[in-house]
């Protein structure tokens, strides 16, 4: 199985979901309903940041960190 890659922007949430378990908690710690939702192996992380008028690279920063924390 080839691992997607976070970065591709057309990546469904879905995908990402299934790939990286984690990043769900950014979403919900945003108020974010992506996670479990029906839309998302159509949706994408650009459609949910412009649903929930969030910066983009912002958030893919956040999701980042869950996924690959720096050390302090």
């Amino acid at each position: 199985m080839t691992v997607p890659d976070i970065d591709n922007p057309d990546l469904p949430l879905k995908a990402l979901f299934d790939t990286w378990l984690a990043t769900a908690k950014v979403f919900l710690s945003h108020g974010m309903l992506c996670f479990g939702c029906p839309i998302a192996p159509f949706h994408t992380v650009i459609d949910a940041c412009v649903e929930y008028q969030l910066h983009e690279d912002s958030f893919r920063a956040e999701l980042g960190a869950v996924l690959w924390p720096q050390p302090e």
